[in-house]
């Protein structure tokens, strides 16, 4: 089963554990009669958002925190908007430091959590675009039909220009491989990539397995049966033949999936709190943000017609979850004292400082010490006019004092025969 599974490097692992779990879900699903990859799906997205929560919330606590202390990193960058030099950057980097120890945050934020939620999410991905490589009841469906199909001459072949003519470019296969597994692992993958009309091309191509074809794609129609939808049709395909057949519910059912998609999406965005820029809102950051929150909504929109329904489920349902879960954070943080919050923070830093054996005064004096160095030096490197002259006046006394016959006594004749010379022209 493994050998379908993604394989790579970081999100192999994680996928495989979240196949785990979902398997599991689906048993006890499939002990109380429900055997729907769709409703699986839902479950799963719900029960993984719940167990990020607690990331969630740090999140947002650091948005709220950000919110609140963007006035004061403006206010740094404003005093040194037109200011270039060492010493103006060094202060404006040392009051923006002082600002985030203030409200005992990291400028790092929300980081740390979304390097923990992405191969997260992205691993779940991998898992609900190949399905029977996780989930071993879902993959059992096929293996009846596929024993058939690899015991048919030639079905190496016929399956490689199922591949090319069905356009199956998510599945990564090779049937030319000998291990038996491994075709049979590469036959389940396509099987399960079908469409509809995917299906009547099987039955073109094995004639002879029309019956066995048939029954499987009754069981496999319920498994992945959504609201009338098959999951693993697009909805592009589902309107196309809905409209063909005359079938209005169909083609409308299937626009549900990225219209809800995209509505899901804007509301999500409405709803989530964005980490304040020191900039505003003309700051770059602050613009790109804005930009990806129009783009993105739009981008799931379009994706949601090309892409099969189970992968519009899931974005739908992980909407839903994070929208609702940011409902329930906005209600918590309008009515929780922020500055509790600030003040708890700054006793967290300020004891992970004195376990570093840092002191409380130790930064702060470090940046003075600093500004006095880069100050220091940068008057270093400009002679004043009195300076120049003191060097000269030195210089004088030397050659004053130099012995007879020496060096510094040749250099004073002939400095005294210029000044001569000088004074006569």
């Amino acid at each position: 089963m493994l050998l379908t599974a993604y394989n790579g490097a970081i999100l192999g692992p994680i996928a495989k554990l979240l196949g785990w779990i979902m398997n599991g879900m689906y048993i006890l699903m499939e002990k109380v009669g429900i055997t729907n990859v769709g409703l699986s799906i839902i479950l799963f997205t719900i029960v993984i958002y719940a167990l990020m929560f607690p990331l969630t919330y740090k999140q947002q606590k650091f948005s709220k925190l950000s919110q609140k202390m963007n006035p004061e990193l403006q206010a740094v960058q404003k005093k040194y908007k037109d200011k270039k030099d060492t010493v103006s950057m060094q202060n404006m980097q040392t009051e923006t430091q002082q600002i985030y120890e203030k409200y005992g945050v990291s400028p790092t934020g929300s980081c740390v959590q979304m390097l923990i939620q992405m191969p997260l999410l992205l691993a779940l991905y991998r898992v609900f675009m190949n399905v029977p490589a996780y989930i071993s009841s879902v993959k059992d469906v096929y293996l009846d039909l596929v024993d058939k199909i690899m015991a048919t001459s030639g079905y190496q072949d016929i399956m490689t220009n199922l591949v090319s003519t069905l356009k199956l470019n998510t599945v990564q296969v090779d049937f030319t491989a000998t291990d038996t597994t491994t075709l049979q692992n590469y036959v389940v993958d396509v099987l399960s990539k079908m469409s509809s009309a995917g299906w009547d091309s099987l039955r073109e191509s094995f004639p002879a397995l029309t019956d066995s074809i048939d029954s499987t794609y009754g069981v496999v129609s319920h498994v992945n049966n959504f609201i009338g939808l098959n999951i693993s049709d697009t909805p592009l395909q589902i309107i196309k033949a809905a409209f063909a057949g005359g079938s209005i519910l169909m083609a409308v059912l299937a626009l549900l999936i990225p219209v809800i998609s995209y509505l899901t999406q804007v509301l999500n965005i409405k709803l989530m709190p964005t980490a304040a820029t020191a900039g505003g809102d003309n700051d770059q950051m602050a613009q790109q943000m804005k930009m990806m929150n129009r783009t993105m909504p739009l981008f799931s929109l379009v994706m949601c017609f090309t892409v099969p329904v189970g992968l519009g489920i899931y974005w739908i349902a992980s909407a839903v979850v994070r929208s609702i879960q940011q409902f329930f954070l906005n209600k918590h943080f309008d009515k929780i004292d922020l500055d509790d919050i600030i003040a708890k923070n700054q006793e967290k830093a300020k004891k992970k400082r004195e376990k570093m054996g840092i002191s409380e005064n130790q930064i702060s004096n470090a940046a003075r010490m600093n500004t006095r160095q880069v100050t220091a030096s940068s008057k270093s490197s400009v002679k004043t006019t009195a300076e120049k002259e003191l060097e000269l006046e030195k210089a004088n006394a030397l050659k004053a004092n130099a012995k007879p016959e020496s060096m510094a006594a040749k250099a004073n004749l002939v400095r005294e025969f210029n000044e001569r010379n000088n004074k006569k022209n």
